[in-house]
């Protein structure tokens, strides 16, 4: 854990996103990191612009707000029954710079779409959400349903289902701040990948629900005891 991964991270699980330099580096201390390293990390992470710095405390920039909110949306997704549907979106803009492309598939994996073939992007169509102008004005959108069911070209769901369920033994196990911390951070990274099928679209037993239900129950126990060692 660098100093900077333990700063995020700790960001990023904080609601609001705000914590004071004190509060960070007793985090940084759980991994042996040393003052000094953490509050050179945080000046480099303002300069950047991923902090902002105010009365002694630092808050997330607002891209990582935009990131902390998809966090939060992979613990509570919001979906809708699905009727078969699904979002097609086709690259049909041209001369793009490398910049664009890369934050556009940077837009599409958060948006949990995955690409079939070279620009030509695409889901069920059961998520609640709007799709930016970074989409609408580089695609042609449509609305289909494909003949054979694209999802097991789409996306490794044995590979995910079988990291969840190790995730569920290692929130089982962790001990102490430190282990909890990084097993927190990783259960989040994973629930980011989860493409948020509908059921009728998942392998039967599929633990994304599961997963969720225990990682709110570890995360509220573990919060309380976060905070009490912050405040000492």
């Amino acid at each position: 854990m660098s100093a900077r991964s333990a700063v995020l991270s700790a960001l990023l699980g904080s609601h609001p996103p705000r914590l004071s330099a004190r509060h960070l580096v007793r985090i940084g201390a759980l991994f042996g990191i040393a003052e000094g390293t953490v509050r050179v990390a945080l000046s480099r992470m303002v300069a950047a612009g991923d902090l902002l710095p105010a009365d002694g405390q630092y808050t997330l920039s607002e891209r990582l707000v935009e990131r902390q909110a998809r966090q939060d949306e992979s613990r509570d997704p919001h979906t809708r029954p699905w009727d078969g549907t699904w979002e097609v979106a086709v690259v049909t803009a041209e001369r793009r710079a490398p910049a664009d492309r890369a934050a556009f598939r940077h837009t599409m994996s958060a948006l949990r779409l995955a690409e079939l073939r070279e620009g030509t992007w695409l889901r069920p169509a059961n998520l609640v959400r709007t799709l930016p102008e970074i989409v609408t004005a580089q695609c042609t959108l449509i609305d289909g349903r494909p003949r054979r069911d694209p999802t097991p070209l789409l996306w490794d769901l044995d590979g995910w289902a079988a990291e969840a369920g190790a995730l569920e033994r290692a929130l089982d196990r962790a001990e102490g701040l430190a282990e909890g911390f990084l097993v927190s951070a990783a259960v989040l990274r994973h629930l980011l990948a989860d493409p948020l099928l509908p059921e009728e679209l998942l392998p039967a037993g599929w633990p994304g629900a599961r997963l969720r239900a225990r990682y709110d129950d570890f995360d509220r126990r573990y919060r309380e005891v976060l905070q009490r060692h912050l405040r000492g």
